[in-house]
């Protein structure tokens, strides 16, 4: 029988409703939620068969088995506590909100009901992150010490500073909304999550745009182009810009690995570099996607540039982010219905909002170290443990 699945909020990331609507194959979307007049329609328009609403209770009252949470960041712990409550399983897009205190009031949450919790981090799916995850554990650059990652955001312009994006009342800054993807594969790759971090960052080229508009009544489709180049020269940005456009942050893990991570809003390329160093060699990628690959460095060599020992093709993937989404999907509908081990961990979600905010403190004040609060060993201990089955008072059973 299929899963009859929810979607809160109809939006920028809407499209994983391809992934989850395949009637009479395990799953249909039944029902939508979105507050917004045109993602009503938008939804409507996607999947007729499905009932649209912008009450959230109507949603709460389907008899859904699962729910994809894809609001704005900051509305996520708002509807997916009171999804938890009802005891849907639920899919919570990253990162789980824009303060600590909200992430953390979603972990609580899914461990006073029971109900099971999986966050969209989907990059542990992405065959670039997959395949070098793979190389660590093979061993073939020893014990992992050090990771950088660059982020070329080519695009920056376009997908964040014409939005709610470009104000910090809606995601705290760059370096959690965009960031939380990075900093949770360096801390997947690296096998720990920070304890402490610093940062620097600045609104180096946005801010002094004059060119400005409220873009409520669009959507990114409206306005994406690469014509809108040089940074300077971009047109109609949001009327307020807070965040920053170019971040630096240094991290120390709690196994001893020391990471860093550059963003960067206004560059022309748009990719991720990331470099792993270990006891024995190093990996670097070059490219992101198919056609990109990733070098294997394992033999010492001369002063200067040298040929890897080995170039890795990057695999190619099926559907959004290489592949990333329908896999994502699959592995949420299949928790949702039976449980068990999942790639991503709602623990390293939480690690991961934490670098980012704490992270965006250390910029805004004089770039000292911020400690990351822990959480409580009860809630370490049930996510650790893959969410198992408990004894609660929730509303509904996850069986």
């Amino acid at each position: 029988m299929d899963l009859k699945v929810g979607i809160v909020g109809f939006g920028l990331r809407a499209s994983l409703w391809k992934h989850a609507h395949k009637p009479g194959e395990g799953s249909e979307v039944t029902v939508i939620c979105d507050r917004s007049e045109r993602g009503r329609a938008d939804a409507a328009a996607k999947i007729p068969t499905a009932t649209v609403t912008a009450d959230l209770t109507v949603l709460l009252n389907s008899g859904i088995d699962a729910v994809l949470v894809l609001t704005p960041d900051n509305q996520h712990a708002s509807v997916a506590v009171e999804t938890l409550k009802a005891g849907i399983p639920t899919f919570c897009e990253k990162p789980l909100d824009v303060s600590l205190s909200a992430a953390d009031l979603i972990l609580q949450t899914a461990y006073e009901t029971g109900t099971r919790l999986y966050v969209g981090h989907n990059m542990r799916h992405m065959p670039v992150v997959v395949q070098m995850r793979r190389l660590i554990e093979e061993g073939t650059i020893g014990e992992v010490k050090a990771i950088w990652c660059r982020h070329f955001v080519g695009n920056g312009g376009d997908y964040y500073f014409k939005d709610w994006h470009a104000e910090r009342a809606n995601t705290t800054g760059l370096l959690l909304q965009k960031g939380a993807h990075d900093i949770d594969v360096i801390h997947w790759l690296a096998g720990g999550y920070t304890k402490r971090v610093s940062a620097i960052g600045a609104l180096a080229v946005y801010g002094d745009v004059a060119s400005r508009r409220d873009n409520s009544d669009r959507r990114m489709e409206d306005w994406f182009s690469l014509e809108n180049w040089p940074p300077t020269d971009q047109t109609d940005l949001n009327p307020a810009i807070d965040v920053e456009d170019i971040s630096m942050m240094q991290m120390i893990l709690d196994n001893g690995v020391l990471a860093s991570y550059q963003q960067c809003m206004f560059t022309p390329d748009y990719w991720r570099n990331y470099t792993v160093i270990g006891t024995r060699g190093r990996i670097e990628n070059f490219g992101d996607g198919p056609g990109g690959s990733i070098h294997v460095w394992t033999t010492r060599t001369e002063t200067g540039l040298s040929e890897p020992d080995a170039k890795i093709e990057i695999l190619e993937g099926d559907g959004g982010h290489g592949g990333a989404d329908p896999l994502l999907i699959a592995e949420f509908l299949s928790f949702a219905r039976s449980g068990g081990a999942t790639q991503t961990n709602p623990i390293a979600a939480r690690e991961a909002v934490a670098a980012g905010i704490l992270a965006t403190e250390s910029l805004r004040s004089d770039g000292s170290a911020r400690e990351i609060p822990s959480l409580a060993p009860e809630l370490l201990e049930y996510f650790n443990a893959g969410q198992p089955s408990r004894a609660t008072n929730r509303s509904r059973k996850n069986t």
